[in-house]
């Protein structure tokens, strides 16, 4: 529950061009990708700065994630929107899906299904997103995850479908 009374409150967030990153996304598989996400050589896209999202681990066809939900996610019934959780469940899933694709493939997500388990309040602490690959084919990659609390408590499982495609990123203009 919140205490804290005072009727306004704000935040700000900062992020990195993304036209750096996408630069150099077509010249890397998704595992140097996320390594250069992970070694801070490339920037994380503006999303992760928005919804508080960082990449915690990634391997080929697993991904983990942590976000750490504030006042600002909360919706009308005081608890953390399943919005959150369906992005940073989609954001697992596609990035496992990226982790085995080779330098010049992309991809979309086909469908997503989100199961919500338990509400997600502020006192869950940092939620973890997990994504792995259940298979992956020449066009589509099939996954799933979970997003689980800090003490490990299972709050939400999706499943996602993901098309693979050549990537070529065209250019962001304001």
């Amino acid at each position: 529950m919140l205490t804290d009374n005072s009727a306004e409150r704000s935040e700000t967030f900062s992020w990195v061009n993304p036209v750096i990153a996408l630069e150099q996304l077509p010249r890397l598989s998704g595992l140097d990708y996320f390594a250069g996400l992970r070694d801070g050589s490339i920037a994380p896209p503006p999303i992760a700065s928005l919804m508080k999202f960082d990449l915690v681990e990634a391997k080929h066809g697993h991904v983990v994630f942590e976000c750490r939900p504030g006042e600002a996610h909360y919706n009308p019934l005081g608890v953390v929107h399943g919005g959150l959780a369906c992005t940073i469940l989609d954001t697992a899933l596609g990035c496992a899906a990226h982790t085995t694709l080779v330098a010049g493939l992309g991809y979309t997500s086909i469908d997503l299904a989100v199961k919500y388990l338990r509400p997600v309040t502020l006192r869950k602490g940092a939620l973890r997103a997990e994504g792995s690959v259940v298979k992956v084919g020449s066009r589509l990659i099939s996954t799933e995850g979970r997003l689980c609390s800090a003490e490990g408590e299972l709050l939400a499982t999706a499943t996602s479908t993901l098309l693979v495609f050549p990537h070529q990123p065209e250019a962001l203009t304001p």
